[in-house]
């Protein structure tokens, strides 16, 4: 999967272990809500509880694979691959960062860890959801039929790609 670093993802890994984290924690899910719901063809608002309970959620696991050793961009890509699978099964097409065709395979990439955790495809968040699970949102599961991924880019998964000027470097 190509995961894009720039240096607020590294500022913010280190202010996630300092009193700042609240704040910090607070910004990311603002960031990352306000992206997708920007990105959002129907029922954005619908959609918000959800996505800020995703990304929520999305930290912890996070979290959870640096304090593992996972490197930076491997963590980030194993919360990318959990959001996707959550996207594909709402039907939420637009927000693919892969084709669903290869979503499994990004999933073996990860596999012991998820499986350390509770994760599944169908549950992605596994132990990491919140209590109650995350807030129901609308699902156009039809999307998927129409076989349009606008961000989904193919062929990124036997590794994670970080793009840099000029080049495709991986990690």
């Amino acid at each position: 999967m190509k995961i894009y670093q720039t240096w607020r993802n590294y500022v913010a890994q280190v202010l996630l272990d300092t009193p700042a984290e609240p704040l910090v924690r607070r910004w990311l899910v603002s960031l990352h809500t306000d992206f997708f719901l920007d990105q959002a063809e129907r029922d954005a608002e619908a959609r918000k509880e959800h996505l800020d309970a995703l990304f929520d959620a999305s930290i912890d696991v996070y979290e959870q694979a640096l304090d593992e050793g996972f490197p930076e961009a491997e963590a980030r890509e194993i919360t990318h691959i959990q959001g996707d699978h959550d996207f594909y099964n709402h039907g939420w097409a637009e927000y693919l960062e892969v084709p669903p065709e290869e979503l499994d395979e990004h999933w073996e990439r990860y596999a012991d860890f998820y499986e350390r955790h509770g994760c599944t495809p169908e549950d992605p968040l596994g132990e990491f959801a919140p209590p109650g699970g995350l807030p129901d949102a609308p699902e156009t599961p039809e999307r998927l039929e129409e076989d349009e991924f606008p961000v989904a880019e193919s062929g990124m998964a036997d590794d994670v790609y970080v793009p840099a000027p000029n080049l495709d470097a991986r990690t």
